[in-house]
């Protein structure tokens, strides 16, 4: 938590709005969460981007076009601080430098950039409920040691 400092010549406060960028594998595709810390209420633009063998390809943006071969396999959610990427068929032709730059409307801050390398096999499956409900032999075997959780407590008294 550091205090944003006002820039003496410019008056703005100068923050790093980027917070977190992370990845996961949610099936077949591919989660990108970008963070953030909502310092206006102005608009804000984003743009993905993918770096590899050296250039720069955009995978989904507001800022600038994006290219065709990610075109149809990518869609992006907003929530609050939150800005989220999910890119289908996810291979290890997707693998790369993943960039989130975001860039709030008429904030002279300039724009605010995270990188992370994305790795198909270093990759963890995204955490949260529908995760859940595909593996319910876990959740079994929670409600089956429930019993006997309460017999041990039982022996002990």
């Amino acid at each position: 938590s550091n205090p944003c400092l006002p820039l003496p010549v410019l008056q703005v406060a100068h923050c790093q709005m980027v917070k977190d960028l992370s990845a996961c594998l949610l099936g077949q595709s591919l989660r990108v969460d970008c963070r953030y810390e909502n310092k206006t209420s102005n608009p804000l633009t984003y743009e993905f981007s993918i770096t590899k063998d050296n250039r720069k390809h955009v995978i989904h943006s507001t800022i600038s076009v994006s290219e065709n071969i990610y075109r149809g396999r990518a869609n992006v959610t907003m929530h609050k601080n939150l800005v989220c990427l999910y890119l289908q068929s996810f291979t290890t032709s997707d693998e790369g430098v993943y960039m989130c730059e975001l860039k709030a409307t008429n904030d002279y801050t300039g724009n605010q950039i995270k990188n992370i390398t994305v790795i198909k096999d270093k990759l963890e499956k995204c955490a949260g409920f529908s995760l859940l409900i595909q593996n319910t032999s876990w959740l079994l075997l929670l409600l089956l040691s429930l019993p006997l959780l309460q017999a041990v407590d039982f022996v002990s008294l």
